[in-house]
């Protein structure tokens, strides 16, 4: 295929990246940890792990993995923590030990989360103190054998330890009274860890090191194999094309985005570990004030965040101060997971002095696919260019490209791509066809530079009367109206024209109204895409990183309806 997008890149970009620079995440973990051993590594709530204590901790705790509890490799460990100084010592122990990583979020209920440990197949979870009820109540359903148990001052010094566990308990958020009687405490894991030997196995490109979780948004949640040759490839990817911008040793990274969520994993703590930075982790970014603080007093080069963040920030109290503090400082941000709007662009650049890098891509491939230049003076509204090694192709139905310029599915092969779906074999031959590619389910076309737009999911797609309506598009078209805090919109039955627009508006004005909405609507957008429908809510159903759940709210509408029917029937 023609690869132009390669004219397009910068100066000193190479077209492939060293995806085979190390045989494992746990090669390129030991390396950074000698190269950098006395560096800050990790940092939570004032507290800091330099590379040399991180990779004690994580010897020991992968000791206790392979001794204590008996796993042996291939076996897989969940890790239900949210941002805190146990994620890394959790995830880069059960690397070293072999194991692969499950991801958790520590706000599933009960059922998601015994699904999720039933169909990896986990032997063991490490969670926080603060969502062992959870575990509690889903551990009947599940064949889960260890539990490690933790409480967020647990790596502090001492006295820091105590003070903040107790006041996390007592007053931050109480901890509700939990039961598991086989469960050991993180300390006590990594004492024991201390006094045993530790296997330094062999790890390959192609083990498994973590089965990452997607959305689940064609049904029940499926988990990616993402393999060590993929997320190294991954890393070596993104470094080669932040080229000379970020130099090992002195980086500063703001980790505000959840480490189970796969694009903070790969964009923030293993692309900075491999560069020997810091990653400053903020436990609760919903916390503003903590949050805009730490910003404030950190001497942060790089942040990483979603529309959803940036937006928060920029209505937050004290923000400006704090960006002023930073104002040529920082080096780069990079907005990824969801569309980030040219609204909350714009007015970042502005308040900040620093341009919105936005990205693209998705779980199963490791995630990186499409990034901006990091030298790019504005904010583009593409997704970016394919990075180094990697190969993007606008497809039809039928797996042929479409002519340049026209709406095509966006497929992507390169050696950041899962093995597969974990125990899924038929649900992998779906994307991953014979010829390698991976089918993402967005459409999006391709310009004549060889930047790729996003157009919409392709199974979110509302035909209304045989014309195509895209519901990013009409979206993006409401966020332009003022007094509109966020929008949904999905498209419902209609008997004359098969479907129709729906449309869902989160006010951030109370005098908002349907007929301004509609108003709007009916000058920015023709008439097939129009709502149909418009309805004012206080909160639309959103991912962790603030998409809304399209398929969620249309099944919400749908049983709505059904309902007000049945009562209509009943009242006949």
């Amino acid at each position: 295929m023609d690869k132009i997008w390669l004219a397009s890149y910068p100066p000193g970009v190479p077209a492939e990246a060293e995806v085979n620079a190390f045989a494992s995440l746990k090669a390129m973990f030991e390396q950074t940890c000698k190269r950098f051993a006395e560096r800050p590594a990790y940092t939570n709530l004032g507290a800091t792990l330099s590379y040399e204590h991180a990779e004690g901790l994580t010897r020991d705790f992968a000791a206790f993995l392979q001794q204590r509890l008996g796993l042996q490799k291939g076996e897989r460990l969940a890790v239900m923590l949210p941002n805190s100084l146990q994620y890394p010592v959790a995830v880069f122990g059960a690397l070293r030990a072999g194991l692969a990583v499950v991801n958790v979020n520590p706000m599933y209920t009960a059922s998601e989360l015994a699904f999720q440990l039933n169909d990896s197949g986990a032997s063991a979870i490490v969670v926080l103190e603060n969502f062992a009820h959870t575990l509690q109540e889903a551990l009947p359903q599940t064949q889960l054998r260890h539990v490690i148990v933790t409480q967020i001052g647990d790596l502090f010094p001492l006295l820091k330890r105590s003070a903040v566990n107790f006041v996390v308990r007592h007053f931050k958020k109480p901890v509700e009274a939990w039961s598991i009687p086989q469960a050991v405490t993180m300390p006590q894991a990594l004492d024991e860890g201390g006094t045993l030997p530790f296997n330094d196995l062999a790890v390959e490109p192609g083990d498994t090191a973590f089965v990452q979780y997607t959305g689940g948004t064609t049904g029940r949640p499926k988990g990616a194999e993402l393999t060590h040759g993929s997320m190294v490839a991954n890393v070596e990817q993104t470094i080669a094309w932040i080229g000379r911008t970020l130099l090992p040793g002195e980086e500063v990274v703001i980790t505000a985005l959840p480490l189970y969520h796969v694009f903070a994993l790969t964009a923030n703590l293993m692309v900075f570990t491999r560069l020997g930075g810091e990653n400053v982790l903020v436990t609760d970014p919903r916390d503003m004030h903590t949050f805009v603080k730490v910003l404030h007093h950190t001497p942060f080069t790089a942040m990483t965040g979603v529309n959803t963040l940036f937006n928060a920030l920029l209505e937050a109290e004290g923000f400006q101060e704090a960006a002023d503090a930073r104002r040529g400082l920082v080096k780069v941000v990079v907005a990824g997971g969801m569309a980030v709007q040219r609204r909350v662009a714009e007015r970042w650049q502005q308040a900040t002095g620093t341009p919105l890098v936005e990205g693209y891509g998705l779980t199963e491939a490791s995630p990186i696919v499409c990034a901006n230049r990091v030298d790019v003076p504005t904010y583009t509204g593409k997704l970016g260019l394919p990075v180094p090694s990697t190969e993007v192709a606008l497809l039809d139905d039928e797996g042929q490209e479409v002519p340049q310029g026209e709406v095509g599915e966006i497929s992507v092969r390169g050696p950041q791509v899962m093995k597969g779906y974990w125990n899924k074999p038929e649900e992998t031959a779906k994307v991953i066809t014979a010829a390698g590619w991976l089918r993402t389910g967005d459409l999006g076309r391709m310009d004549a530079q060889g930047y790729i737009e996003f157009v919409d999911r392709k199974k979110d797609i509302i035909v209304v009367s045989g014309f195509k309506a895209f519901p990013a598009e009409i979206e993006d078209t409401v966020r332009l109206l003022p007094g509109v805090k966020d929008a949904g919109v999905v498209g419902l039955p209609d008997e004359r024209t098969g479907e129709s627009v729906a449309l869902f508006v989160v006010p951030a004005d109370p005098q908002l109204t349907v007929e301004a909405v509609r108003a709007h609507c009916e000058e920015h957008l023709t008439a097939y895409k129009r709502p149909h429908r418009i309805e004012l809510r206080d909160a639309l159903p959103m991912t962790p990183l603030g998409k809304v759940l399209r398929r969620q709210l249309k099944q919400e509408v749908l049983a709505q309806q059904q309902q007000q029917q049945q009562q209509q029937a009943a009242a006949a």
